[in-house]
């Protein structure tokens, strides 16, 4: 019986072994992408998904930003004129 209760102990984990197991699994999966996306740079084809990936990944950025001024420029305005 004892022998029993060891078994299914093995399995219950405490909520501090789940999440450093979550932590491992996690990290293991962020080397995991970055031999996978690395492997995949040494193609042409791979390089051109990636210069794609980064020149999209750019415009938004930028589009971000100019709609973050855009919209405080429309504040700080709206600002003055009350103020004003």
């Amino acid at each position: 019986m004892a022998r029993c209760a060891r078994v299914t102990r093995r399995y219950d984990n405490t909520p501090r072994e789940h999440f450093v197991k979550s932590i491992l699994w996690f990290g293991a999966g962020i080397v995991a992408g970055f031999v996978v996306a690395h492997q995949v740079n040494k193609t042409s084809q791979g390089r051109e998904f990636f210069s794609s990936v980064d020149a999209k990944a750019k415009a938004f950025g930028r589009a971000v930003a100019d709609g973050y001024h855009e919209r405080e420029a429309e504040l700080k305005s709206a600002v003055d004129d009350l103020v004003d």
